[in-house]
């Protein structure tokens, strides 16, 4: 019986030739973790629908900070709850917002750790939009005014680098134009570039309490089905500065990540989303999956898809298992 010379098996016999042959690799240096941060002292509330996930106060975060920095985790990215909130989100371009004190506190007190900020109204609006209202309409060129205040205030409180997710046209732009003429030249932006309008969203928007009151996001995210609009979308944020490019979210989007990894050559980013991380949870609590294989195999996917950067809710388990 005549048998294959190309046999497959042979270097998957042994984990020594696994570990040798291994074509994708991941590592703490890959990941990103989002933190939430409150008002208050002492604030500690875990969110009912990302399970090992909190809402934590500026003081409770530095220790957070510390801790995933000696993981060797290299970022974090902020988002911001404040107390009030308004029709234009002016709570969240404040020299003394809740993100703006947060930042100051982090590079004050663990300066070696990349912060990272979100620029967005929608977690400051009472309307819960990612852009100002009007007549059911969210403007586009009157939100840019507010996201360039936004970044601005974030870089003077010291952050490493903006990460507009607004998805308004334009924005890359604006915002690259108010840094600099503040003399943030050097200060890079991580574009939002291809955000789709997901369901994916629904725990982190629990976490956050940024829900739409009326409508939906569709206006301004993309389409689920789109493809080479989101090319189109990662080509205009490059033209317009953006220094690394992200997806989000990221396993329903693999296809979107593989492609802009083969037609750009700035870093590619991907977000591992609230729903993402929860799913796997909530099947984990179930009996219904191996937590731990699960969250190494969504994220090696990925990385595997062309992915530089993962931001990932699963960033301190990982690097946990990593070292």
């Amino acid at each position: 019986m005549a048998f294959p010379i190309q046999r497959l098996r042979r270097l998957r016999q042994h984990e020594g030739f696994r570990r040798m042959v291994r074509e994708t690799r991941l590592s703490p240096d890959d990941l990103i973790y989002p933190l939430f941060v409150v008002e208050g002292q002492n604030r500690r509330e875990e969110i009912a629908s990302m399970p090992g996930q909190f809402r934590l106060s500026v003081d409770l975060l530095v220790k957070e900070a510390s801790e995933i920095e000696a993981l060797g985790i290299p970022g974090i990215i902020l988002f911001g709850i404040p107390d009030r909130k308004d029709a234009k989100g002016t709570a969240g371009y404040d020299p003394n917002g809740i993100v703006q004190r947060a930042v100051k506190a982090v590079k004050d007190h663990v300066p070696g750790l990349m912060v990272v900020t979100d620029v967005c109204i929608d977690e400051y609006t009472d309307h819960g939009h990612c852009g100002v209202v009007k007549d059911g309409r969210i403007l586009n060129d009157e939100t840019l005014d507010c996201l360039r205040a936004m970044a601005l205030t974030h870089a003077q409180a010291g952050a490493d680098m903006v990460a507009p997710s607004d998805m308004m046209d334009g924005r890359v732009a604006a915002i690259r134009g108010e840094l600099d003429q503040a003399g943030f030249t050097e200060l890079p932006i991580m574009a939002y570039a291809a955000k789709f309008a997901s369901c994916f969203y629904a725990p982190f928007r629990d976490a956050a309490g940024s829900s739409p009151q009326f409508g939906d996001r569709q206006s301004y995210q993309m389409d689920s089905a789109n493809r080479r609009e989101a090319l189109r979308e990662i080509a205009l944020d490059v033209e317009e500065g953006a220094d690394i490019i992200m997806v989000k979210p990221a396993l329903p989007y693999l296809d979107i990540i593989a492609a802009a990894r083969s037609q750009i050559l700035l870093p590619v980013a991907a977000y591992q989303v609230s729903g993402e991380y929860s799913m796997i949870k909530a099947a984990a609590k179930a009996g219904w999956l191996d937590e731990s294989r699960a969250m190494m195999e969504s994220l090696l996917s990925i990385k595997r898809a062309g992915a530089d950067l993962i931001l990932t809710y699963f960033a301190k388990d990982a690097a946990r298992l990593l070292h």
